[in-house]
């Protein structure tokens, strides 16, 4: 497993053992195609985050920083590893938490992006987009579920074989994220790795 583009093309990732099912790199290439035009300077959040290779393609691409959320012991320790081999501790914060509690206590728009992958069996694709329709805590969601499994809300579906990716945006006017809105995680939690992005 690889960072597709951008400025670490080609640099190796850390995979874990066990039951974690990383994106595949040309899906994983995909996500970033869609988001293309967004990534720019952006705050990134990484939910159900494994070996952080979403959030890592995205800064890869341009985006200002990242926070993953992951609570699995072995997809943390690949997770720190690549935080680590990429050197990016200063714009990256890694939190030990369970993803539907994380989400459910942010801001609105605490963040520009959200990425998620989280299992296909069971309903958690539909409750992350349950939360984000009840409090847009990032302009743009993307959600990535089993083909045959329509999410709620009004999204726009890619199907990728098996896989799709379902993206949701804010009404809120797409370039004029809230600066000045909390960004921060909820109160009582602190990372388990990584420092506060710069410009805070």
């Amino acid at each position: 497993m690889r960072i597709v583009g951008g400025r670490w093309a080609g640099h190796d990732l850390t995979s874990p053992g066990g039951r974690v099912r990383p994106t595949a790199e040309a899906l994983r290439d995909r996500w970033m195609s869609l988001l293309e035009k967004d990534l720019d300077g952006a705050r990134i959040l990484e939910i159900y985050a494994g070996t952080g290779a979403l959030g890592l393609e995205a800064l890869s691409r341009g985006a200002r920083y990242v926070d993953f959320v992951e609570n699995g012991p072995s997809a943390l320790h690949a997770l720190k590893a690549n935080v680590a081999a990429l050197r990016v501790q200063k714009r990256a914060r890694i939190f030990k938490r369970d993803a539907l509690p994380f989400i459910a206590r942010l801001d609105p728009h605490a963040y520009d992006i959200a990425l998620a992958d989280p299992p296909y069996r069971g309903k958690q694709p539909d409750r992350v987009v349950e939360q984000w329709l009840r409090n847009n805590f990032s302009r743009i969601l993307v959600v990535q579920h089993a083909a045959d499994h329509p999410l709620p809300g009004r999204g726009r579906r890619h199907v990728y074989d098996d896989a799709a990716l379902t993206i949701f945006r804010s009404r809120a006017r797409a370039g004029a994220p809230a600066r000045g809105r909390s960004h921060r995680p909820p109160r009582g939690r602190r990372p388990s790795g990584g420092n506060r992005p710069p410009g805070d």
